[in-house]
């Protein structure tokens, strides 16, 4: 049977390229905005075709516990859950941390407790780590490090809180889950190319959101497909480039210190 997915922050940009993939794919989406007179344009996504679209209007921001994130989850009751919503930098950190993070662990928790839900996807970035992993130089380490601890520092702390939470989760839940972080580079709105870099790529870097979305949707396609996988622009096929990291095993993971996050975050 064919899979729905819950698509949080559903009138993103990468969320409406996301979309229209996944309906074609003959998958339902249930695809949560916070704005009614967003309904129409989400609903036109399903026009011709296979798949079902409806919409649940609410406000992330509003989501304070995990009950209440369950309450979205057993309305939708969604196989797969993705994440791609955020304070896109509106309202100041107190906005970032109560989306960014706390929404986002809310909806992690109860996916993860969620027996019925296998899958979740998170839309991150790539420079949400700690350590300096070993596939970057020391100046892309560095470049890293100071937008993390400048412009960013607040989305910065508030989505490696919500990635390790997720991992930390996942690892507990087992293999019956699959925790998918995906982290780009800096996004464009330029045409998708249908060609990336995927997995341990250079930290510096743009994508177009349409790559993004084609490889969330590749990734959330593939029964095997879970860790972090860094992505920009490249010359690898969307497909080919998917099945490559899931085969190879990359985890851009590596080097951050797993026990920690398990330590901090428990089922």
């Amino acid at each position: 049977m064919s899979p729905r997915v819950l698509l949080l922050g559903g009138h993103g940009k990468v969320s409406l390229l996301l979309t229209p993939i996944l309906l074609s794919r003959s998958w339902s989406v249930t695809s949560v905005i916070r704005d009614s007179s967003q309904t129409e344009e989400i609903l036109s996504k399903g026009k011709g075709q296979p798949g079902k679209i409806d919409v649940l209007v609410r406000s992330l921001e509003d989501i304070t516990s995990e009950q209440q994130a369950q309450s979205v989850l057993d309305e939708a009751k969604p196989q797969y859950v993705v994440w791609s919503a955020g304070a896109g930098g509106k309202g100041g950190s107190t906005r970032t941390y109560a989306i960014d993070r706390d929404a986002a662990q809310h909806f992690i928790r109860a996916s993860v407790h969620t027996p019925s839900i296998t899958k979740f996807l998170m839309i991150s970035y790539i420079g949400s780590r700690r350590n300096h992993p070993s596939w970057w130089s020391d100046d892309e380490w560095a470049g890293s490090q100071k937008t993390n601890s400048g412009a960013l520092k607040h989305y910065h702390v508030a989505k490696l809180d919500a990635d390790e939470c997720l991992t930390a989760l996942a690892k507990q839940r087992g293999d019956a889950f699959a925790a998918i972080v995906l982290r780009p580079g800096s996004l464009t709105d330029d045409e998708p190319t249908g060609r990336v870099a995927l997995g341990r790529t250079s930290a510096k870097g743009q994508v177009s959101r349409g790559d993004v979305a084609a490889v969330a949707a590749g990734l959330l396609g593939n029964e095997q497909a879970r860790g972090w996988y860094d992505l920009l622009e490249g010359d690898e096929e969307v497909d080919e480039a998917v099945v490559k990291v899931v085969r190879d095993k990359v985890d851009c993971v590596e080097g951050e210190d797993g026990e920690a996050m398990v330590s901090k975050y428990k089922l």
